[in-house]
């Protein structure tokens, strides 16, 4: 019996990745965990305390916000100051933020103001602690196991995150509102302690007196003068464009377009994260059999054919089906062009470049939302996904032999 687990964590984290990746890992699940209690939870509490439509769209804007603000910021951070302790920092300036926050839902002194503020700062340590945690991997693993690597550490996300937490922190919020923000709080003060174990290798800083802004203009000039990874950046950012317009009006388009209640909006975000847990078992295999570019040509096609499906259909089956190959499809690339990123860049740069790289996601999907929205609106309900196949069926025509050139960049 004894061997069944040995098996186990040898199968999620291989001994070859080491010891530091493997607390590395322990505490990215540990934080996910509590990360994916308060996904369904958040928005509960931001709508217990206000029925106001426009604050509660605020709770998620305080999630988009900080990204974009200092995304680039806490790249620069990453690279100037020691990443594991900024992680250890971020989650631990968390637990005490979520702490406050239970204290007052505990003696009903909340107030959505509180609310919306907790929620941006939680999201502004989130900036900080990815930059960094992102800049760390690269230097605990081989490279050649990047893949598998950051294989794991999106799988953690698409469980926790996605998959198995959010109903169970819907549970807790109804048994007691501060229950799920608790859990959060302990597990960000447990993911701390463990991060804490990862030994780094001593490199070189960044921080030379120059200034935060020039170390944050060399960062994004080192991009632009980057031809593979500058199509790259370019690529996220405007394939989260077409994503956003899509996806701003999935609710609707389940119950208009589709037919489904609120029980089947929430299986068309399970499917997504099955899709996850797919490619997350798959990754391995086909690192193995294909080339980079080739996975990522791929992946664009199954994007590009989703929009289209999802205009055109009515069932829901179908629907699910096709989005169950659509979250395999998101979790392999991002998953391979985090790779191909942490390949190419150098290490004195992970930190600013992945900034830039996190505020073109953002930004695209901020540009995407209202547009989604405001085309529903005018032309109906399947009109952000017809938008969607023909923006995307343009990019890719127009990148499909790009391709090649980003993912061999990083050999």
């Amino acid at each position: 019996m004894p061997a069944i687990p040995a098996r186990i964590i040898e199968t999620v984290a291989p001994v070859r990745l080491g010891r530091s990746f493997r607390w590395l890992l322990s505490a990215t699940i540990v934080n996910q965990i509590g990360d994916g209690v308060v996904i369904s939870a958040g928005p509960l509490l931001v709508a217990s305390q206000t029925r106001d439509p426009f604050l509660v769209s605020l709770g998620l804007l305080m999630e988009y916000l900080p990204v974009l603000l200092f995304g680039v910021l806490g790249g620069v951070a990453a690279d100037r100051y020691e990443r594991r302790r900024m992680v250890v920092v971020a989650n631990v300036g968390r637990a005490i933020v979520l702490s406050v926050l239970v204290l007052t839902i505990v003696t009903s002194t909340v107030t959505i103001v509180l609310v919306l503020a907790a929620l941006f700062v939680l999201g502004t340590a989130e900036t900080f602690a990815d930059a960094a945690s992102s800049a760390l991997l690269p230097g605990l693993v081989a490279r050649d196991d990047l893949g598998i690597a950051n294989a794991r550490m999106q799988g953690s996300f698409v469980l926790g995150n996605q998959l198995l937490l959010p109903p169970i922190g819907a549970f807790l919020f109804a048994v007691g509102p501060a229950i799920p923000f608790a859990t959060n709080a302990l597990c960000f003060a447990l993911g701390a302690a463990l991060i804490s174990r990862v030994v780094t290798s001593p490199r070189q800083r960044s921080d030379d007196g120059s200034g935060v802004r020039s170390e944050m203009i060399e960062g994004i000039r080192w991009l632009l003068a980057h031809p593979p990874m500058r199509t790259l950046a370019l690529t996220i950012l405007t394939f989260n464009v077409t994503y956003g317009a899509a996806w701003s009006v999935l609710v609707l388009y389940a119950g208009d377009r589709l037919g489904m209640n609120e029980v089947g909006f929430g299986l068309l975000t399970s499917a997504i994260a099955v899709g996850g847990v797919i490619g997350t078992v798959s990754y391995g295999a086909l690192e193995r059999r294909f080339a980079l570019g080739d996975i990522m040509r791929v992946g664009l096609l199954i994007e590009t054919f989703t929009h289209l499906i999802l205009a055109i259909t009515t069932s829901a089956a179908v629907a699910l089906g096709w989005l169950v190959v659509f979250g395999a499809h998101a979790f392999v690339w991002g998953t391979t062009s985090t790779v191909v990123r942490q390949r190419a860049v150098p290490d004195e740069l992970l930190g600013r470049v992945g900034g830039v790289y996190r505020v073109a996601i953002m930004g695209g999907i901020v540009v995407g939302t209202p547009l989604g929205g405001a085309l529903a609106r005018t032309f109906g309900i399947t009109a952000p996904f017809w938008f969607g196949f023909i923006g995307s069926a343009v990019l890719v025509v127009l990148l499909w032999r790009q391709f090649a050139y980003i993912a061999h960049d990083s050999a």
